[in-house]
């Protein structure tokens, strides 16, 4: 299918809120690529940890728990007992830091399935033959299940997003800003669980152990509200695009659209082999869901929790390993039945090739697995929580209120620091124990991270990302620049960031749960 380009048509100049707009992220930009890399702002958070412990310790600054009504004083990490943590402690640190196995976990199974060319061929099968009237919604829907695969969704989709609006005689410029708003701008939100689900959780848990020593908050604890969220933001973003977007008059790429070659089609084309294979591989994927259980379901499986629990089962406690089996074995099966995957060693190939991609995160989690480690010593953070909490009791805000305000301060700093395990890792030792002091659960905490954590992902030129999105649509219109990419994403970014909290607000407020918890 070819489609041709429209006769040229004015380009309508910016209004004054997306100039104002342009300013400003001109300004983060700027500020921002003078701050150091993630790995080095930790650890120079941590000398400021260092230097702030001896300053509150010397000024007798403490508190009391709650709970306990025990005395929690702040300590120096200058002190002999200080240093002797930071020296000694250094290895096991890094070592006990939550999210470095589960990543590493996880990470195998996904290498797998992307190495077998499983999710590369999963995608193009959910929106080759999609009628043009649904495209969008398809396009954006198929980018929350992509979010299984982490970042490798923005190399495979966006590129994908600009081929299959050209086949079906749209601008291939829309379908690089679809797949790109819909994998940022909706990161957190999935009908499946993902590595973020089992990487902030582990967070939220050890930030929870400040207050009770015993809460778990699961892999599984925003589910359900993720499965909606993935939907809800899908419709959002297909409702902007096809109703606003899609009318304005710079989309046309600089020259005319050429038929797709032969190489595009086969780019596009699931063949009938890919097929089979994806139908097999389906069917092994429900045959692995259903013998889980299976083995869990009768009330005296090993496979429950003390007393019978589903939640505390090893199912969902060892949520990683889960994963990681899930993922490879599909990988295998898929890689076997076209070919990807010739001999076991294949496997092995495949989880180096998967944990190499790993090196940069590992890396960034040595420097804040010592931060935290710091941070949590020194009692700062506790200190922080306990009369944070009070002052939010004496202010005597609602619970959704508290909720928004932090989502919009979380908004803000997700323009500068990008990773959202690096954000999650910094706010949560504050936001989660102080926020269970005032009666709101660390569930509901990490949920509305979530959706703040997400929605600026699209617009800020911070993001990694958005240099690969504004360099795909260069490809068919050389003139976009930065502004050009920012004029399409922030208003859908701003869209969906009200509704998505309208939504989370509705959630919260009819008590439903976020998750299994």
């Amino acid at each position: 299918m070819s489609a041709t380009a429209a006769e040229p048509r004015p380009t309508e100049p910016p209004s004054r809120v997306l100039r104002a707009a342009f300013r400003g992220f001109a300004a983060i930009e700027k500020v921002g690529n003078k701050l150091p890399s993630p790995f080095w702002l930790f650890w120079i958070l941590a000398g400021v940890v260092i230097l702030l412990s001896a300053a509150l310790a010397a000024a007798g600054v403490s508190t009391v728990h709650p709970g306990t009504q025990e005395s929690i004083r702040v300590q120096s990490l200058l002190s002999r007992a200080g240093l002797t943590m930071m020296v000694e402690g250094a290895v096991d640190n890094f070592a006990t830091f939550p999210p470095l196995a589960t990543i590493l976990i996880v990470g195998f199974g996904i290498a797998v399935a992307e190495a077998s060319g499983l999710f590369t061929t999963m995608l193009r099968r959910m929106v080759a033959r999609v009628p043009g009237r649904y495209l969008t919604f398809a396009l954006s829907m198929t980018a929350m299940v992509a979010h299984v695969a982490g970042d490798a969704a923005y190399v495979t989709l966006i590129p994908l997003g600009a081929l299959i609006y050209r086949a079906a005689g749209r601008s291939p410029v829309l379908g690089c800003i679809v797949a790109y708003v819909s994998v940022s701008a909706g990161y957190d939100a999935s009908p499946s669980l993902t590595t973020t689900d089992v990487l902030l959780s582990s967070i939220s848990t050890a930030a929870a152990h400040t207050i009770d020593a015993d809460y778990v908050v699961t892999p599984v604890a925003n589910y359900f509200f993720g499965l909606a969220s993935s939907v809800l933001v899908a419709l959002v973003i297909t409702l902007v695009v096809d109703k606003v977007i899609a009318r304005r008059s710079d989309l046309d790429p600089d020259e005319p659209v050429a038929a797709l070659s032969a190489a595009e089609l086969k780019a596009i084309e699931v063949t009938p082999e890919q097929r089979r294979a994806l139908r097999v591989t389906g069917l092994v994927a429900l045959g692995f869901v259903a013998l889980l259980a299976a083995a869990v379901i009768p009330a005296p499986s090993p496979l429950r929790g003390e007393g019978g629990s589903i939640v505390e089962s090893p199912l969902i406690t060892g949520m990683s390993l889960v994963l990681c089996l899930f993922f490879t074995l599909l990988g295998w099966v898929y890689g076997r039945m076209t070919g990807t995957f010739r001999a076991a060693r294949d496997i092995v190939d495949a989880l180096a090739d998967g944990t190499r991609t790993y090196a940069p995160i590992l890396v960034l989690f040595f420097a804040i697995s010592q931060f935290l480690a710091y941070f949590k010593w020194t009692n700062i953070g506790s200190v922080i929580a306990v009369e944070g909490a009070q002052t939010l009791k004496d202010l005597h805000l609602s619970g959704w209120t508290v909720l928004v305000g932090i989502a919009v301060l979380i908004t803000f700093m997700n323009l500068i620091i990008t990773s959202g395990s690096a954000l999650w890792a910094l706010a949560a030792p504050v936001l989660v124990p102080m926020l269970m002091l005032i009666g709101i659960e660390p569930e509901t905490t990490q949920a509305v991270y979530r959706v703040a954590d997400s929605v600026t992902n699209c617009v800020t030129p911070m993001s990694p990302y958005f240099a690969m999105a504004l360099g795909f649509i260069q490809q068919h219109k050389k003139s976009a620049g930065i502004g050009t990419l920012a004029s399409f994403t922030i208003p859908i970014a701003a869209v969906v960031w009200v509704a998505w909290i309208a939504f989370f607000v509705a959630w919260y407020l009819l008590g439903i749960p976020f998750g299994v918890s």
